[in-house]
């Protein structure tokens, strides 16, 4: 097997936006290193300060190197046909593979990541980074930091590697389409082989153990997998898999339940890579209240923490939806509801018309209903039209009163997604809606 072992320093983390500074490739034909390449690269950008203490490439020196696009056909043949090895291979790969797209060549070869391949040939140690590894395998790095110091370096790893009987680690990762080295570089592959085929809600935590992401799945496995699949290249990406550390889950007895669930996890632990349901959530009211002349008056205000509704909504169209289908069916008064700001109208007798409101108000009550949402074994509880919470209830057990639903369910707070998500479900599967009176 032929392998090309690369090591380069870059500008920043992200190909998009940094470019190399230098590139160092290593030849190695499974038994012995049978060539060298390595190159300044002028990356027509700064080198920042902190990168240029670091690796000691400094803005003069790449000043009269060549760009990437000259060295690119030379870069592209050295490849080409070749495993591409590298410590923590993700990263060199995609900055390579990027800039190599840029300069019209299209980079297609097995890649190989030596920070996973010495976790499973040399397990035990504390840490695997270069320096880390280096030092527990008796190696010695010439020039770190620098492209062909680090690549020499990762090259008698592979050494040691293939010495100790790593052929058939190395085939088998191979084998199975690099899907290994699609896994953030700090996270265990043991960590996702636990992941049970079954629905939940999963946490991706970073070094400190802060769950920083929280998604659902109805195969906890294969989602989590699907975090890692492709080769997306941008920032934020990147940023996303280098501070994942380690996995925890919990298992929920349905995709359904996961989705709550996972609601609920977000609005509590607002994890910084989740995006959605972490807008503030401006709530609107219908609000009941009697005038000085008698009146009982219906209102739509925004919700706050201490008022109380006769009805809450996510949106302000559907409050207005809501008192206009009120005006009609029970023959309101729009002035009275403010729904019409005109002069010149003349008002209904006060005690017919408070009766009307009552019949409306009454109403409203009654669409509050308490049901139970039975999926398999999952159970989801709505009191008086308010979500109570969920759990599971085994389907051979009797639902009988309403209490002894409760004690065996998990409370839960409500929030405008897990209502909105409770209605679809309901009006999609009536079948699994059992109404307790």
């Amino acid at each position: 097997m032929q392998y090309a072992i690369v090591d380069i320093e870059t500008t920043g983390g992200f190909p998009q936006q940094h470019g190399i500074t230098e590139i160092a490739i290593v030849l190695h034909n499974g038994t012995e290193v049978e060539g060298k390449y390595q190159t300044l690269v002028n990356p027509h950008q700064p080198i920042p300060p902190f990168i240029a203490n670091m690796t000691g490439i400094s803005d003069a020196m790449v000043a009269v190197a060549p760009s990437f696009e000259e060295v690119a056909p030379r870069i592209f043949q050295l490849l080409q046909n070749r495993v591409f090895v590298a410590h923590n291979v993700n990263f060199d790969f995609s900055f390579v593979k990027h800039h190599l797209q840029e300069a019209g060549f299209h980079l297609q070869t097995p890649k190989l990541c030596t920070i996973r391949l010495s976790r499973k040939v040399f397990p035990g140690f504390r840490k695997y980074g270069l320096g880390h590894l280096c030092r527990e395998l008796g190696i010695r790095i010439e020039d770190r930091h620098r492209a062909y110091g680090d690549a020499l370096a990762t090259s008698k790893v592979l050494d040691l590697v293939l010495q100790n009987n790593g052929q058939m680690v190395i085939a088998e990762m191979l084998k199975k389409e690099n899907k290994n080295q699609l896994l953030p570089p700090n996270l265990a592959e043991q960590q996702v082989k636990l992941l049970p085929d079954q629905p939940g809600v999963y946490y991706f935590h970073d070094v400190k153990g802060k769950v920083i992401y929280v998604g659902k799945a109805k195969n906890l496995k294969k989602r989590v997998v699907s975090h890692f699949t492709g080769l997306d290249i941008s920032k934020k990406r990147q940023d996303f898999l280098r501070n994942i550390h380690s996995i925890s889950h919990t298992i929920c007895p349905t995709e359904f339940i996961a989705c709550l669930f996972e609601s609920v996890e977000i609005k509590r632990l607002w994890p910084i890579y989740n995006k959605s349901q972490k807008r503030y959530e401006q709530l609107w009211g219908i609000y009941r209240f009697e005038d000085s002349r008698g009146y009982i008056r219906l209102a739509i205000d925004k919700k706050s923490k201490y008022s109380s509704p006769v009805a809450s909504f996510a949106l302000l169209t559907d409050a207005h939806r809501q008192l206009w289908k009120l005006v009609k069916e029970f023959e309101l008064h729009p002035v009275l509801c403010f729904l019409d700001n005109t002069t010149g109208h003349s008002l209904p007798d006060i005690e017919l018309y408070n009766q009307s409101v009552q019949k409306a108000l009454d109403w409203l009550d009654a669409q509050k209903e308490t049901f139970l949402i039975r999926d398999k074994d999952g159970c989801v509880l709505v009191e008086g039209g308010k979500f109570y919470g969920m759990g599971q209830i085994p389907q051979h057990i009797e639902i009988d009163a309403l209490e002894n639903i409760k004690e065996q369910l998990v409370e839960y707070p409500e929030n405008e997604v897990i209502k909105s998500m409770i209605r679809n479900f309901a009006e999609r599967y009536p079948g699994k809606v059992v109404r307790i009176a």
